[in-house]
């Protein structure tokens, strides 16, 4: 697929009677169409000024697809919705990697694949033990995928396309390994090595949660709903996470250092972080009176100068129902239902605030719906996963996108290192003056 460029110019007019400028106009195969300004500056000496990119393109992809304002994500052309139903993580790795869904031979290869490189080398935990036991994951998990391009220097290439998918199969394969070694860190008790007869997400929640005298055995609602929060998270098209991870992968860096840019990135309250945000915002109204209270909080919150913020609602990119947050509304209610939960006093408070953001005027008419970090916050939580590992599983889920979009990126014949250009406000050319003079 490629960009086809529209019969349709714009042209760019100065109001001081420079000569007009016709900008080629590109059409994507859905989606806005894009004013290509690649030769602006040579042609006008002029800039663009876009910060936080609201207008701009940043490449062009085939990979996922967003419409915030219908609510709808697809991945390779495949609606979320139907992907979360009908296929498993794995499944949904493949297509993002390969542009189609994998046949059964083809699933077959891919998982076993996946399943030979779960472990990690043993130097990992002598490297873990540098760190506090009370470190936050994410500060642990962005040195622990660092670290991991020093161990495999065989696949560090990125112009190589062999290297590229050795190295995605094992950074998809190693992440549930690495993040459940960063959670039994920190709670003193022994890692648990991965299984081979476990499928993906068995396998990461027996590495969490079992012990040596204890096995973990896994509930069949409670593994759909944690690769459900898997498959939800992949990808997200040019996020934050997703731009760093190519701008970090422009510079030719090798593919572990690039991932773990994103995990950095991702690390942060208004990215990744929003889902612990939105746990950490409830227990907040759960210690100043639970649900009798809850008036007063959303007093606070429409109160401009009270500086409460409500977490876990509206989304940058969704002017509608975020389609994830539909789906995982239902695993919710799946999971609490199974773990009897539902009277469970935080998850009562949950239900009534998502009840007031669905009902009140304020928030429907400034469309602050619940997104996805609220309800996968709750679900995580019934689980049994602490709040500061939310991050570190949402970065789990997320290095499929962001190897899919760095290779994207890598095999594209227009890419270039990235660097965004400046309007600089500060001094002019000045002099240096002597001590004695300033």
């Amino acid at each position: 697929m490629s960009m086809t460029p529209s019969d349709v110019k714009a042209t760019l007019s100065f109001s001081d009677g420079s000569p007009n400028m016709d900008l080629p106009i590109y059409k994507g195969s859905i989606g806005p169409d894009v004013i290509d300004i690649r030769k602006l500056y040579a042609q006008t000496g002029k800039f663009t000024y876009d910060p936080g990119f609201l207008s701009t393109a940043s490449c062009n992809s085939t990979i996922t697809y967003i419409d915030g304002d219908v609510g709808e994500l697809l991945y390779r052309g495949y609606p979320i919705e139907q992907l979360a139903t009908n296929c498993d993580f794995l499944e949904t790795c493949y297509l993002l990697l390969n542009g189609e869904l994998p046949n059964a031979g083809q699933k077959e290869e891919f998982v076993e694949s996946v399943t030979n490189h779960t472990m990690v080398n043993e130097q990992m935990q002598f490297f873990l033990r540098g760190f506090r036991r009370d470190a936050h994951p994410m500060a642990v998990m962005t040195g622990l995928v660092g670290a991991l391009s020093a161990f495999y220097h065989d696949s560090t290439d990125i112009n190589n396309p062999e290297h590229r998918k050795i190295a995605a199969i094992r950074l998809i394969a190693k992440m549930p390994t690495l993040v459940a070694m960063a959670y039994k860190y920190t709670i003193g008790q022994p890692y648990v090595y991965p299984k081979n007869d476990l499928s993906y997400t068995e396998n990461f929640m027996r590495m969490m949660f079992a012990t040596p005298c204890e096995d973990y055995k896994p509930n069949e609602v409670l593994v759909r709903a944690m690769d459900r929060i898997f498959i939800l998270h992949a990808d997200h098209e040019q996020n934050a996470s997703t731009s760093t991870v190519r701008l970090c992968g422009s510079s030719g860096t090798n593919p572990f250092a690039a991932i773990a840019a994103g995990v950095a990135c991702l690390w942060g309250p208004a990215h990744g972080g929003a889902n612990e945000a939105a746990l950490n915002m409830l227990e907040e109204i759960q210690k100043n009176g639970g649900v009798e209270k809850i008036g007063d909080f959303i007093a606070q919150v429409k109160d401009k100068n009270s500086g409460v913020k409500l977490m876990g609602f509206g989304h940058r990119v969704y002017k509608n129902y975020d389609p994830r947050a539909k789906l995982m509304r239902e695993t919710c209610h799946e999971v609490l239902n199974e773990l009897g939960l539902q009277n469970d006093p935080m998850f009562k408070l949950a239900m009534a605030l998502e009840k007031i953001a669905l009902e009140d005027e304020y928030f429907v008419s400034r469309k602050l719906y619940p997104n996805v970090d609220f309800y996968s916050g709750i679900v995580q939580r019934a689980i049994g996963i602490p709040v500061p590992l939310f991050t570190a599983i949402f970065a789990l889920a997320r290095t499929v996108g962001w190897i899919a979009q760095l290779n994207e990126m890598i095999g594209d014949p227009e890419y270039k290192i990235g660097r965004p250009r400046q309007l600089f406000v500060g001094a002019e050319k000045r002099d240096v003056k002597p001590m004695a003079q300033r």
